[in-house]
């Protein structure tokens, strides 16, 4: 058989459903054996787009996405999602096409060194150079990508080693498991706990990755110690359960960091410092680092590790300790916070907390809520309750604009039966618009709210804190609704507070695509950081 039929096959092995790409002259060989498979290939209108899906497939399944492009431009294109990937811990595969080998040498039409340019923003990446590696290669591209933490790999396929013919066979993937903690480490958390007497949780996005949520919630509820997540870790504890404070993510003073300056004992479960830095909250605490892997090396967080599966330890823990502790400061932090915190809901244009509470409505407990980058993410991430892991997704490593709407396309394939909102600025949809005609195309139906302020918001927000002025943020838009309409997808304007409920019940009626042009008054975010930034923590 051809290289590029067995490649196929490994993939197929793989469990992979989808690809999300673009063809090119060197990557056709690879693309014509999917006319015979069960993988369907999602043809998308940038390699970006498709990084995104495959990043967000990833992130979802917990088993890696994967995306497809041609050499130079085309894998050049892939760099955004691909670096996103690498810092929010999603697994994914991407493969690229490149010249016949006996060009590689030299300068070359469209020719670049991938392997080096992906090199610093991938676990592991390769160039296939010998046909009969390719089972091994696929497979320990698979294996790196979704082991702790997981990422991004990548895998160069020239196109003359694509054509070869090779006998070979896919390999049997085979699961990964994670020790349980030492019996040591188990000993040294007990005790820091067992003496603690304001402990503290701060949950990360591993809890989810972990599929660790029940675990986290019974360690929680039996010792009365309150959690806080990161913005990655929204959903790692119900957020209606009492334990719960709020997301920690805000360089801001926000009333959360109150939480961190009063207790003693900090204890951190599927953390990573890209989350949200150690030195923002860490402040001389003894740490209980809880996690698959061990710590990063930073003076801000020299903790106690218990390494190993996230699930095992908590529920070890939960079984091996008598604590008692003291929430009720934490308690009372929670309705000092909505107190403090308190933000106008009412006028037009709409402000962004009413935005953020119509979402919410608008959404079941299982729903999925994506969000791009923006001032509205700071909006989403401090106010929107999330009850179950991956419900709420933020890309907040790199945080790349132009992330939502392709993410919708690929959630909205993986679970077609859930509500899917993508909620973007202006300036964001605007970055990957066209896969708006992706998602016609699939027949994928999902909703699509743009905060519009006609300029970058956060930008602004930033500047005037702290120059007092903007400069550099306005731009004109074009008719969204009708925009919208031009690619065979659903527009809506909201002309009132009012309508916001009824538009977006409406748009969540449809079996396309909908767009809600929804005008946002964000003057509301300098208010929000003079408030937070006045804030005296209770005694």
């Amino acid at each position: 058989m051809k290289a590029s039929e067995l490649i196929k096959q490994c993939l197929e092995r793989e469990g992979v459903r989808y690809i999300f790409g673009l063809p090119g002259e060197e990557n056709i060989e690879l693309l014509e054996p999917l006319l015979s498979s069960e993988i369907t290939f999602v043809l998308t209108r940038d390699e970006r787009g498709a990084s995104f899906m495959a990043n967000v497939w990833g992130r979802l399944s917990g088993s890696p996405g994967v995306c497809l492009s041609t050499l130079g431009p085309g894998a050049t294109n892939l760099t955004s999602g691909i670096a996103n990937a690498y810092l929010d811990f999603a697994p994914m595969v991407a493969l690229t096409a490149q010249k016949a080998t006996r060009y590689l040498h030299k300068e070359s039409h469209q020719y670049i060194n991938t392997v080096s340019l992906f090199r610093p923003i991938t676990k592991w990446n390769t160039r296939l150079e010998v046909p009969d590696r390719i089972p091994e290669i696929v497979r320990k591209a698979f294996k790196l990508s979704a082991i702790e933490k997981p990422g991004p790999v990548h895998v160069e396929i020239p196109e003359n080693i694509a054509s070869l013919s090779i006998d070979e066979a896919p390999m049997e993937p085979s699961p990964v498991t994670y020790p349980a903690p030492s019996a040591e480490a188990i000993s040294r958390a007990v005790k820091a706990i067992g003496k603690a007497r304001q402990p503290l949780i701060l949950a990360g996005n591993g809890v989810i990755r972990g599929k660790a949520t029940a675990e986290l919630s019974r360690f929680a509820e039996k010792f009365r110690i309150p959690v806080t997540t990161t913005f990655m870790g929204m959903g790692a504890i119900p957020a209606d359960n009492e334990l719960f404070i709020s997301t920690t993510g805000l360089q801001s003073r926000d009333y959360v960091l109150c939480g961190f300056d009063k207790a003693d004992l900090v204890i951190t479960v599927g953390y990573d410092p890209v989350e949200f830095h150690p030195e923002y909250w860490q402040g001389g605490k003894e740490i209980i680092h809880i996690h698959v892997t061990s710590a990063d090396v930073d003076k801000n967080y020299e903790a106690i590790e218990v390494i190993g599966n996230i699930g095992d330890t908590l529920s070890i823990l939960t079984h091996s300790l008598s604590a008692e502790t003291d929430p009720s400061y934490f308690i009372r932090l929670k309705g000092f916070a909505e107190e403090v915190v308190q933000c106008p809901q009412e006028g037009f244009p709409v402000k962004p907390l009413r935005i953020v509470k119509e979402l919410r409505r608008a959404l079941g407990r299982e729903d999925i809520l994506i969000s791009d980058v923006g001032a509205h993410k700071i909006w989403i991430a401090r106010f929107y309750p999330a009850y179950a892991g991956n419900t709420a997704i933020i890309s907040n490593g790199l945080a790349s604009m132009g992330f939502a709407l392709p993410a919708a396309v690929a959630a909205k394939l993986l679970f077609p039966g859930k509500k899917i909102i993508a909620a973007v600025g202006d300036g964001g949809f605007l970055m990957s618009v066209a896969e708006l005609e992706t998602a016609v195309r699939l027949g994928v139906a999902f909703v699509c709210l743009i905060f519009n302020d006609n300029g970058l918001g956060l930008i602004e927000w930033k500047e005037r804190l702290r120059y007092g002025k903007d400069f550099f943020v306005k731009f004109g838009n074009p008719d969204f609704v009708t925009l919208a309409e031009s690619f065979g997808a659903k527009g809506y304007r909201v002309s009132s507070e009012g309508e916001l409920a009824p538009v977006l019940k409406e748009a969540f009626s449809q079996d396309v695509p909908a767009i809600i042009d929804c005008p946002v008054d964000y003057s509301e975010n300098i208010r929000l950081s003079e408030r937070l930034g006045k804030l005296i923590c209770p005694a």
